[in-house]
């Protein structure tokens, strides 16, 4: 069970697959990952829920989807980009209980963020608007991870998160 607000599902969410090569790095182990999406009707789904182990795609992106021969939709290419980015922080700090979770959670919420969090990992992963204090929020990610409150992740990068980056 995630950490967090509790999303609303509403009848125009599916689940949409995503397939992932756990043997292309990053620490979170699952080859397979359907968050939820929305669904207007035709070819494509809105990420309404955080990608936990996909790399490339953030909530809001649109998504090309195809049903396959069991009707299991599979996620194509991002033809709508939401511009927004991913962070995951295995939380380290008391072995990331759930008090833990919800601390990293709320200092990178007062910058800017939403996010969740999930137990089985002892995850979490902030969503990051292009409107959040960009430069602060890397700072406090790799600031949290030099003193090995977390280990950190970039799951996808925008060109908000790659400006902050440059001196």
């Amino acid at each position: 069970m995630g950490d967090g607000a509790v999303t609303n599902i509403g009848n125009d969410h599916v689940k949409v697959r995503f397939r992932r090569d756990v043997n292309g790095g990053g620490r979170l182990p699952a080859s397979v990952e359907s968050p939820w999406a929305v669904d207007p009707g035709d070819d494509t789904v809105r990420l309404g829920s955080t990608p936990w182990f996909v790399r490339g795609v953030a909530r809001g992106d649109v998504i090309r989807i195809r049903p396959d021969d069991d009707g299991v939709l599979r996620a194509g290419e991002t033809v709508e980009p939401s511009q927004n980015y991913t962070i995951r922080l295995v939380v380290l700090k008391d072995d990331g209980s759930a008090a833990a979770r919800q601390s990293v959670l709320e200092a990178f919420r007062r910058l800017g963020t939403t996010g969740e969090g999930i137990e089985r990992f002892g995850t979490v992963a902030p969503d990051v608007p292009p409107q959040a204090d960009v430069p602060k929020i890397r700072e406090l990610s790799e600031h949290g991870e030099a003193k090995e409150w977390w280990h950190r992740e970039e799951g996808c990068v925008t060109a908000a998160r790659e400006a902050a980056a440059r001196p």
